[in-house]
């Protein structure tokens, strides 16, 4: 599918077509699209965008379909139209496609409202759409399925015949695939990727979505991207950097952001020039945490990489990777690191609060993860030395899952999933520190406010050990010299990337162990940062 660089789209064009894949593409939340269109329509003639919009949808349709042959059959596209505006661009979709020749049919169980919805509709029939009320017991005869239901801002659970619909699209999607969401599967929140009114409630499911103006955050969050697939932008000829409105909420995670904070590798380099590491954790019986996160390490570039145990039995030295430093905690100078990673399989004994203190009062960049986030969560003393850390050097890293960022926070973990940007950001305030909330759509946040959104990772890392595998990556990169916020998108991009990297090569989603990771985060590492010159 081709995009262009141009921003400027006549009604008549050939409409742009632009995919986020590696792009710091901006995201806006609803009350700013709702800006976004206002301006926009106040300096166009009537139904333009609707009418855009429609001839986007349509055009990567026709697009995807000149890829797989699936029109060749003769048989025709199904519409659903809503009652909205997505119902309007379903209309107009419509009938660009049959006015290209493509067999359709539209299913609209309740009249459209708005007038440029209304238009549409008039021009559908005009265009000869059959239109009917009532949807067929079965999709499967159908070439596409196209979910023009509901876009953004539903406000409340589907019902009736809409989650009938919806229920009917999602199953054609997980069984034949091809279906493709105008702006957002329908029953989505676009802001935060939750479902509307719950995870019982009715969704609609696609295998492609083209999303208009711009991308949104719940498209990558949560429940998004299962339920939109792959994603194509039609900025639809808006402009929003001439529009007067605040920052998009976030951005998408993407090379741009951070490739240009790595530190060269010349020739004369050494082992020095990048740094060392020291992993803290390993209580007794808990030595494989603190060990994954240092083969990690290693493998993301750090020049020496220390693992500090805090507990006893800990191995001599590491036999895949003797490379790799074993210390007895009271033996390492952990203020002549260049980074400190704290936290894998330390526990939460007052050992492990006492050396967490210790490591929170040492002047160097910190990654701060597992058990050492529960303790913060558990420690009002030790959550105070933090903050009041992050006031004045803004130099750690904390990358709590949802459970653990909810401890932090005071909630439960399902207050987290419903705002992931607001927990991220509030973290990163209250702590002064960049902030990694993971999961589907991890988020990382910095206390000056700038968020970003990571579009990488699967299924694959929902196993043991990978949160101390991207720890381990983060403390590398800190003790690189990247800045925080910076070590932070570029450890969760690489880490995200690694798993769909070996998915991609049919070592996952299943299967998939924590030590696979490292050797594909090296090679990603060097395809983006330092690829090979003639």
């Amino acid at each position: 599918m081709t995009e262009t660089a141009s921003s400027a789209q006549q009604p008549t064009s050939r409409p742009v077509l632009v995919s986020p894949h590696e792009r710091a593409a901006p995201l806006y939340t609803v009350a700013q699209l709702r800006e976004l269109e206002a301006h926009s329509a106040a300096h166009l003639p009537d139904n333009t965008l609707m009418g855009r919009a429609g001839a986007a949808a349509a055009h990567c349709l026709l697009e995807l379909a000149a890829h797989d042959g699936s029109l060749a059959s003769g048989r025709p596209v199904w519409l659903a139209a809503g009652p909205g505006n997505n119902g309007g661009d379903a209309l107009v979709c419509a009938a660009a496609l049959r006015e290209a020749g493509v067999a359709v049919e539209v299913c609209m169980p309740a009249d459209v409202k708005p007038d440029d919805a209304r238009r549409a509709l008039a021009a559908a029939r005009l265009a000869g759409v059959p239109i009917f009320h009532v949807p067929p017991s079965s999709l499967d005869a159908y070439s596409w399925v196209v979910d023009g239901l509901f876009g953004i801002g539903l406000a409340r659970p589907l019902e009736g015949i809409f989650a009938e619909l919806a229920h009917q699209i999602a199953s054609r999607a997980g069984q034949a695939g091809r279906v493709l969401a105008l702006d957002v599967p329908s029953g989505l929140d676009s802001d935060t990727g939750n479902i509307v009114g719950g995870i019982t409630a009715a969704a609609a499911r696609a295998s492609h979505t083209v999303t208009f103006i711009g991308a949104k955050p719940g498209l990558y969050m949560t429940h998004g991207r299962d339920l939109a697939g792959a994603l194509w932008i039609a900025p639809l000829g808006v402009d929003a950097a001439a529009v007067p409105m605040s920052s998009p909420v976030a951005v998408l995670n993407a090379p741009a952001l951070f490739t240009a904070a790595f530190p060269p590798r010349a020739f004369a380099s050494h082992k020095g020039t990048f740094g060392s590491l020291a992993v803290v954790g390993g209580d007794t019986g808990m030595c494989g945490a603190p060990i994954l996160a240092a083969r990690a390490a290693l493998h993301a570039g750090a020049g020496k990489v220390h693992v500090a145990f805090i507990g006893a039995g800990a191995p001599a030295y590491d036999p895949p990777h003797p490379e790799l430093m074993l210390h007895s905690l009271d033996t390492l100078p952990l203020d002549t690191m260049d980074a400190l990673a704290v936290g894998c399989g330390m526990g939460r004994t007052e050992r492990a609060a006492d050396v967490l203190a210790e490591v929170l009062a040492i002047d160097v960049p910190k990654l701060v993860d597992a058990d050492a986030l529960n303790l913060l969560a558990a420690e009002p003393h030790l959550a105070q030395a933090l903050a009041q850390h992050g006031t004045t050097h803004c130099a750690c890293v904390l990358t709590p899952h949802p459970l653990e960022a909810a401890r932090l926070l005071g909630c439960d973990a399902a207050a987290v999933q419903r705002d992931r940007l607001a927990a991220a950001r509030t973290l990163a305030g209250r702590f002064g520190a960049v902030v990694v909330v993971k999961g589907a759509g991890t988020v990382i946040a910095a206390p000056d406010g700038r968020a970003a959104v990571n579009p990488t990772g699967n299924a694959a890392l929902a196993s043991g050990g990978t949160g101390d595998v991207l720890g381990g990556i983060i403390g590398a990169f800190l003790a690189q010299k990247l800045p925080p916020y910076e070590a932070a998108l570029a450890g969760v991009y690489l880490h995200g990337l690694a798993a769909d990297t070996l998915t991609g090569d049919g070592a996952g989603p299943a299967g998939l162990t924590a030590g696979e990771l490292a050797v594909a985060v090296r090679t990603s590492l060097n395809r983006l940062i330092y690829p090979a010159r003639d």
